[in-house]
């Protein structure tokens, strides 16, 4: 499934994602309204989408683009589809028929593809729970039978275009074998008998693969057809994230299963490679059996209820979060250290990870990782939500309302979760309230003028001195890069040092860099490439808190 395309539809999504399930159903609902009153050929201000989704209309917010009405028709069916999928219920307890999308496309004699086409326009979908546990898109029998009301003509043309004789189905069969037997591609096949008998290509192509799945032993085409355009690798990955089986692909695109296999794996590493992931890093990683260690223990603990503000319900934000368990500080360091290492071990088994020759185990390795990474952190911030209302209460003073900074402050304490180095030997909260605080200075006037930034000014200034006074500014750069050295220096174990002043050309002058390759170094220090790597990945996360953004872009640019 393809993401929300606008930013701030998607960032209500992601907010609304720990919503209590009581308070998810409702926002579901009110969306589902919300798609029913768009208008394709108008455009909408976010004001109006946040307030028929959360019931919530903010006093303030910048001046942000209108979104087009057909735009906001398929983003609102995505954000439907993602959130329904939160609380996703068995189709048994409904109390009326859930139709699957091919058991909607039987029902009204139309192809998959024709219900695609209405979902774009009334046809509202939610991700049920079916019979073999599995969540899949389905249509209530309400809804279907409201579409079908609404859009009486629409239904009828479709059904009578979709309708074949048997007469008319048996005339596709025989010219395809004519034409398979002069040579003509599948493809072009279709195309020509579309045209010949003034039916679309869907028709005939379903004709044909129903006649080859109902006749196996005189099948028409002999092979699947050559290479797999893109948008038909993403349409086969979607199908599959939607819960389609690989045999239902297979037939759909006569494609064989290990071919199947490959696109969905080649897509799945496509994700993984885009994904930015980001971890503390700490020696303890590089140590012998590590995994073991680190990871050896179940995670255990009871797991909270899935929580984060919901506009629309601060008592219920408010009960909930006192119901949320508080971590001691040994089972603090144990979550953070396993979150890390979890996202450590991905991204070195995402080093060097080619789309077009993947492994299946490497790539479930990689999410299963992810996946747990991503259940710690809903376990921390669900561990930490009375710290955001207390500093929030705090804060009130100033003018600020207690439901803006809640919001802000989950936030907040979301990116926290992301940057804390648990080896430092603090507690969390102490470093999520400065953080969480120093978010809300920048929504309160009052608060706002706290100049904490000389460092890194200083050293965009030098960066404009390069491009403006020429050689003056090759000196201040090279003053700058003198003093990276002295950080890598006072920061990296021996080791750590060769491989990053080395690989990133430290040594040397500016003009004139020398760098060396992963395996030259792995050859100096009789390691292997890959260790190497690791190495140079934990030395990496070490430098990102030690210096500022701009320090860290010279040394890696």
């Amino acid at each position: 499934m393809r993401g929300i395309k606008n930013h701030n539809l998607s960032q209500l999504y992601l907010q609304l994602r720990f919503t209590p399930a009581k308070q998810r159903k409702k926002e579901l609902d009110s969306a589902e309204k919300l798609l029913g009153l768009i208008d394709v050929e108008k455009e909408y201000p976010f004001e109006f989408v946040l307030y028929h989704i959360t019931g919530y209309a903010p006093k303030q917010l910048p001046e942000l683009p209108l979104i087009k009405g057909s735009e906001l028709v398929e983003d609102l069916q995505v954000f439907i589809s993602k959130l329904s999928g939160q609380v996703a219920e068995p189709v048994s307890a409904q109390g009326e028929k859930i139709y699957t999308v091919e058991g909607l496309a039987e029902e009204f004699a139309v192809s998959t593809r024709t219900i695609s086409r209405w979902r774009k326009q009334e046809l509202v979908g939610r991700k049920f729970i079916f019979a073999d546990g599995k969540k899949r898109l389905g249509f209530s029998e309400s809804v279907v039978e409201k579409f079908a009301r609404n859009n009486a003509e629409l239904v009828s043309k479709a059904k009578e275009f979709g309708r074949l004789t048997a007469g008319e189905q048996e005339q596709i069969i025989k010219r395809a074998r004519v034409l398979v037997g002069e040579g003509v591609s599948r493809h072009r096949i279709i195309k020509q008998i579309s045209a010949e008998l003034g039916r679309v290509h869907e028709t005939v192509r379903y004709t044909i693969m129903s006649y080859e799945k109902n006749n196996p032993s005189k099948s028409i085409f002999n092979k699947p057809p050559g290479i797999v355009s893109p948008t038909a690798a993403a349409e086969i990955y979607r199908l599959f994230q939607q819960g389609h089986s690989i045999e239902e692909l297979m037939e759909k695109y006569w494609r064989s299963r290990s071919s199947i296999y490959r696109i969905i794996n080649s897509r799945r590493a496509r994700a993984l490679l885009a994904q930015k992931i980001e971890f503390i890093a700490s020696d303890e990683f590089l140590q012998e059996r590590a995994e073991k260690k680190i990871l050896g223990k179940r995670l255990g603990g009871k797991r909270g209820r899935r929580l984060e503000f919901s506009r629309s319900s601060l008592d219920e934000y408010l009960r909930a979060s006192r119901e949320a368990p508080l971590l001691t500080r040994e089972r603090e360091v144990e979550l953070f250290r396993r979150y890390n290492y979890l996202k450590y071990l991905a991204c070195v088994d995402r080093a060097g990870m080619k789309p077009s020759r993947v492994l299946s185990s490497r790539v479930k390795k990689i999410e299963r990782c992810l996946a747990e990474a991503e259940t710690i952190k809903k376990m921390i911030i669900e561990s930490n939500l009375r710290l955001v209302i207390s500093i929030a209460n705090k804060h009130t003073g100033g003018g600020a309302n207690l439901l803006d900074l809640v919001s802000e402050g989950n936030v907040s304490l979301m990116r926290a979760v992301e940057k804390f180095d648990y080896t430092r030997g603090f507690r969390f909260g102490t470093y999520a309230s400065w953080a969480i605080a120093k978010d809300f200075a920048r929504k309160i006037p009052a608060e706002a003028g706290r100049p904490d930034k000389a460092r890194a000014v200083s050293l965009t200034n030098v960066h404009q001195d390069l491009r403006t006074e020429g050689g003056a500014g090759v000196v201040a750069v090279e003053r700058a890069r003198q003093s990276l050295v002295e950080v890598i220096e006072n920061n990296l174990s021996e080791r750590e040092r060769y491989i990053i002043i080395n690989h990133f050309g430290l040594v040397g002058s500016l003009i004139k860099k020398e760098k060396k390759t992963l395996q030259q170094i792995g050859q100096d220090l009789g390691l292997s490439k890959e260790r190497v790597r690791q190495i140079e990945l934990i030395a990496l996360q070490k430098l990102r808190h030690s210096l500022s953004i701009e320090e860290f872009e010279l040394l890696t640019g």
